[in-house]
């Protein structure tokens, strides 16, 4: 197990949020939002340390590293922390041009218009062929 992340001034707070703080991904290149994920102080410190995205999957209630099914890893290229210090932005690679398990580039490929959410993102992969069980 990684060690803890103490809360200092220059890193996120884990006592906050009930140990689970939230975690914007960017794309490093064109400033697209991509997801936003939680993290624990377990998978802040493994990202530190591979260089590779790693959340907290609040379903699975385990460490997620991204991309561990796909293949459509994250690398991480700046971190940044709020001024509370209770979220965090990583500005990432994404390696295979998607990082949502529906296949799209971005979680955020929906609009919402007076007419209801309408889909703005082109799909990247179809997640059946990626997603076999």
């Amino acid at each position: 197990m990684a060690e803890s992340v103490s809360p200092t001034p220059e890193g996120p707070d884990f006592s906050k949020g009930d140990g689970l703080l939230p975690a914007i991904a960017q794309d490093a290149q064109t400033g697209d939002v991509l997801m936003l994920a939680y993290m624990n102080a377990e998978s802040f410190a493994e990202t530190l340390a591979t260089g590779r995205a790693v959340y907290y999957s609040r379903s699975r209630k385990r460490l997620w590293r991204k991309g561990e099914e796909s293949g459509h890893v994250q690398l991480v290229r700046a971190v940044y922390v709020d001024c509370d210090a209770d979220a965090i932005l990583l500005k990432v690679e994404q390696v295979g041009g998607a990082a949502c398990h529906t296949g799209y580039k971005s979680c955020f490929y929906r609009q919402l218009t007076p007419e209801g959410l309408k889909t703005i993102g082109q799909r990247v992969f179809n997640p059946e062929e990626v997603y076999r069980k």
